[in-house]
Formats: structure tokens, sequence, C-alpha cells
């Protein structure tokens, strides 16, 4: 931050400074008020409304198409995915995430909601080094961490014998 010099004829300017104790009172004084309570109450609804209609979904399929709840999963992250991107390319689900806060956050639907916000983002920049590379930012360190935890907890598996009785031929 910088003022005007008080001199006459001078336009220099000289620097004011905060102590780190005057710039935590100074930012205290402008911070929005937040209700702790009132921040859980709405992620909670929200992920809760979120996951209520995955639960929906499930049942539709399982009813509909007479899939075992294991066989409705796919097609139910599937149209999760979908809706998610569709209000994020509308606008909506940043607004419901702003207002919900960590709720909007639930897995499948925070995800994609990310992923297609990157890629609208960026899309002026091109396929490849807008859309794809934007995309990967988030994505890649998803899918290495992914990887990872698979590959420990296979080998946890593996070392103490762990799902040695399951049939995989189907």
């Amino acid at each position: 931050m910088a003022v005007k010099s008080a001199g006459r004829g001078s336009k220099s300017y000289k620097p004011v400074s905060m102590s780190a104790k005057e710039y935590k009172a100074f930012a205290k004084a402008r911070e929005p008020s937040r209700s702790i309570w009132t921040n859980c109450l709405k992620a909670f609804l929200v992920g809760g409304i979120i996951c209520a209609i995955g639960q929906g979904l499930t049942r539709f399929f399982m009813a509909a198409f007479d899939m075992t709840s294991r066989e409705a999963g796919n097609p139910t992250v599937a149209v999760l995915i979908l809706l998610s991107v569709i209000l994020t390319s509308l606008g909506v689900y940043d607004k419901i995430a702003q207002w919900a806060g960590a709720g909007s956050a639930v897995p499948v639907t925070g995800f994609a909601n990310s992923m297609a916000s990157a890629a609208i983002e960026h899309r002026s920049e091109g396929l490849v080094l807008g859309v794809g590379a934007s995309m990967f930012k988030l994505a890649g360190s998803v899918i290495v961490f992914g990887v990872v935890a698979a590959f420990v907890v296979g080998i946890v598996y593996w070392v103490f014998g762990i799902g040695a009785w399951h049939d995989t031929t189907g």
C-alpha cells in the first residue's frame, strides 16, 4: 500500500506498512461473519439431498430395469455426473456450491463439477492446451492418488491373504 507524500510539488509515493497485528485487526474488521452451525446445516442438507437423489436413481434403475443394487450403481453414477455437468454449464451448480459450501462437494458430483468448470473456463485456449490440460491439472492428482491407494491396498491384501476366497469368475 502506498500513499502520496505530503511534500509540495512532490509526486513521489512512500510506502505505508502495517505491523502484522495491525493487519490482522484490519482484516478481522472487514471479514464477513459466518455461523459455523448454519454452514454445517447447509452442507448437511445439500449433501443429503444429492445423496438422496443418488439413492432415488438407484432404486429407479432397480425397479425399472430389474437390476441388482450393484448393477444399478454404474448408471446412477453416470446420471449424477451428467446432471452435475449440465448444472455446471448452466451456472446453477456454482450457485448451489456457494450457498452450501462443502455439502456440494459430494465426491461424484463435486469432482464432475470441478472438471466441467475447468473445461468451460479454458475452452478459449483450445481443446488440447486449454480444455484437456486444465481438466487434468485437477484430475491428474486425483487419478494418481487413486492408483497409488489401490496399489497399497492391493499389496496389503496380498501380504495378509485377504480376499483370497473371492471367486472372480462371475
